[in-house]
């Protein structure tokens, strides 16, 4: 079967870099939650995620006065929650309180991890370079947090138009991989 052209402004229909993230922020007294689609691991060590935060959202001031913010893993049983926090704006609405969620104290930073969350990730602004020109933020991950189970939670995947896509199954290929990493 032949392939068929894609229209370019739904490319991330396929190449979503991984899964929906909460981004939880605090500046100044206020908190905010975002939902984020839009990232990448840049580095191993020390650990730099890129993020792309849009100027026109809430979490973009916080996140650039603060220098900081934590990367929130939900599970699928969170996609009411991520939906609503992802089309509702911070600057009329508490989500922590509108959403039920509960703002947990982070070790490194002053930004809340949502505790709901399988995974908290703390982030300190490692470099704003690309921040101007193309609202790419990279942050240094400072502390980590896990829940022990499930090891492999099911997690979201934005394809566009409101929909989600699970991740699968664990596919083990691990006796490849020749190189000690």
């Amino acid at each position: 079967m032949n392939k068929q052209n894609w229209p370019l402004e739904d490319v991330r229909h396929w190449l979503e870099p991984g899964p929906v993230v909460l981004i939880s922020s605090r500046w100044q007294g206020k908190n905010n939650i975002m939902t984020l689609g839009w990232h990448t691991i840049l580095e191993f060590s020390p650990s730099l995620v890129g993020l792309m935060i849009s100027a026109g959202n809430v979490s973009y001031s916080l996140i650039r006065q603060s220098g900081e913010c934590v990367i929130n893993l939900p599970d699928a049983s969170m996609a009411d929650i991520v939906s609503g926090i992802g089309n509702c704006r911070g600057d009329s609405t508490d989500k922590f309180a509108h959403f039920d969620l509960t703002a947990e104290k982070s070790e490194q930073i002053a930004a809340p991890g949502i505790a709901e969350c399988h995974a908290s990730f703390e982030c300190r602004l490692y470099d704003d370079a690309l921040v101007e020109r193309y609202n790419f933020f990279i942050f240094e991950v400072v502390a980590a947090r896990v829940k022990p189970e499930p090891e492999w939670p099911q997690t979201l995947h934005y394809t566009g138009g409101g929909i989600f896509r699970g991740d699968g199954e664990v596919i083990d290929r691990h006796r490849l991989f020749t190189k000690v990493s």
